[in-house]
């Protein structure tokens, strides 16, 4: 299905409750987690502009963290939904922040979200952009030859897994493929290196989940999260690296559904 430019996958009835994903990622990732909702809620999951189906901004739009904020909140509309529940990993999460700044979350549930780091990983972010920008420049076969070396697939495991050794990490490789000139990640991800969340308010109820064995953002992030956003509910989800709907998509489910309940609830303080 697609509408407002994204294409996205619908399964259950109910309350409504919106997945989004990380830079690089697409809608195919929260299938499991998706499943555990499934009865109860209506949920969706999209693929952002310009990942998995969903076509790219123009060359000349504006396509940054406010730009995908927008377009996101328009999807909702186009759906007839007002204020769903939100979960998002990574980038997903900095926006559904954001929805939730804004009031038009009932509730967020954020894994690993970005803009929460420290002024020194802020810097790291942003050699890593730059690397990006360089690395379009190699030849398309040699990228992807590169990626699919045991080395680089050991590195891809320990980053994204929390248990590198698990049978469905076996085949894990970094998809290469996005970092070609002008690509939507090589665009995006200097945005991303910048961000940080900055709204001084998120008027629902708010939880903070990190991988206790996130090795992408680490899970200091969380403690500068908490201070952020005072009244949010911080979950270590024990075992999962930064992508924990592929590590544990029932643990995440179930910290997505107690979110759900506290909606409606006063918020402390």
């Amino acid at each position: 299905m697609e509408t407002s430019g994204m294409v996205y996958d619908r399964w259950g009835d109910g309350v409504p409750v919106l997945l989004l994903h990380g830079l690089g990622h697409r809608r195919q990732t929260w299938y499991a987690v998706a499943r555990h909702l499934a009865a109860g809620h209506d949920v969706v999951a999209p693929d952002l502009p310009g990942f998995g189906a969903s076509p790219p901004p123009g060359a000349a739009d504006r396509y940054d963290i406010e730009a995908l904020v927008d377009t996101v909140r328009r999807f909702c509309a186009d759906l007839g939904w007002d204020r769903p529940h939100v979960a998002g990993n990574s980038l997903g999460g900095a926006i559904a922040l954001e929805l939730g700044a804004r009031g038009f979350a009932a509730s967020v549930t954020a894994l690993s979200p970005i803009g929460f780091g420290s002024a020194r990983e802020g810097a790291g972010a942003r050699v890593l952009a730059r690397g990006a920008r360089l690395a379009a420049r190699i030849p398309e076969p040699v990228r992807v030859a590169a990626a699919d070396s045991p080395p680089l697939r050991s590195i891809a495991r320990r980053v994204l897994r929390g248990d590198p050794s698990a049978a469905s990490a076996r085949r894990l490789a970094f998809d290469a493929t996005v970092l070609s000139a002008g690509s939507p990640f090589v665009r995006l991800v200097p945005h991303v290196a910048a961000y940080a969340f900055r709204a001084r308010r998120v008027p629902c109820p708010v939880t903070i989940a990190w991988g206790d064995r996130d090795r992408l953002l680490p899970a200091a992030g969380a403690r500068r999260a908490l201070r952020r956003i005072p009244h949010a509910r911080q979950v270590s989800l024990l075992g999962c690296g930064h992508i924990p709907m592929a590590d544990n998509p029932r643990a995440v489910a179930a910290e997505i559904r107690q979110t759900c309940r506290t909606a409606g609830e006063p918020l402390p303080g």
